[in-house]
């Protein structure tokens, strides 16, 4: 395999702390990120406490890409002016969301992130709008250090196309769970987030068996092919473990 492969979590999922997460797993996609930015100077002792091959990535800011009216804001405690509740989510290329974004390349620079992760909700469907939000948003919004990588949920499955139209002309990492749809654009950077396997796009509860990693092994070699890194971050109950599992099963295949 030439291309590296960093297996993490979704979340500090190892039990010891933050450290003991660092001595057992060389990348993490950072959770807290989307539902309230954590202080600068928060961010930056995360990245001093790392080890120097320590890679960061993060989820971005649900203020970009979540509507006011989703539940995650209301576990978040923020609160919006109701006159600025159709400013923000749903990758409006208005100034709150470029401004929510701003904030967000904030905390990726304070932890030298290698991708920040746009996660877009189900209801953020396909549609005409939709398309056109998109393209607006990654057309201007501001890059410079990091990747960005989107998982579009719901009916985009349904129009590969589309997606692969925005993620070409912006350069975006097409982000999927592998054991549902392989990225239908290439990328120089693989980046797949597992939510358990079963019916519709999140199984959290599956913890994931031996043959499970075995298919994943194999595809991952197959999607490294002349790629420069591989990204697989486990985003289940037992994501801890199945992280340390694969990794040693990948290991051993090395």
């Amino acid at each position: 395999m030439k291309c590296r492969v960093f297996v993490g979590c979704c979340g500090w999922a190892i039990k010891g702390g933050k450290q003991a997460y660092y001595n057992a797993l060389k990348t993490i996609e950072l959770q807290e990120t989307f539902y309230k930015l954590p202080k600068l100077d928060t961010a930056r002792k995360w990245k001093e406490l790392a080890p120097k091959d320590f890679v960061f990535n993060m989820k971005a800011w649900q203020a970009v890409t979540h509507p006011p009216s989703s539940p995650t804001w209301r576990r978040a405690g923020i609160r919006v002016p109701e006159g600025a509740k159709e400013k923000y989510g749903d990758l409006k290329p208005t100034k709150e969301n470029f401004e929510a974004w701003s904030r967000t390349v904030e905390v990726a620079r304070a932890i030298e992130a290698a991708v920040i992760v746009v996660q877009t909700p189900s209801s953020f469907g396909y549609s005409e709008k939709n398309f056109e939000n998109a393209d607006r948003f990654f057309s201007e919004a501001p890059r410079e250090g990091f990747e960005i990588g989107w998982e579009p949920r719901g009916s985009w499955r349904e129009n590969p196309d589309a997606v692969k139209e925005l993620c070409k002309k912006h350069g975006l990492i097409h982000v999927t769970d592998v054991f549902r749809w392989r990225p239908v654009h290439r990328h120089r950077l693989f980046y797949t987030r597992l939510h358990g396997i079963g019916g519709g796009e999140v199984n959290y509860s599956y913890k994931y068996t031996d043959e499970d990693l075995a298919k994943l092994r194999q595809m991952v070699l197959e999607e490294s092919e002349g790629r420069d890194a591989c990204y697989v971050l486990f985003n289940n109950v037992s994501m801890a473990d199945d992280a340390l599992r694969f990794k040693k099963f990948l290991e051993a295949f090395i």
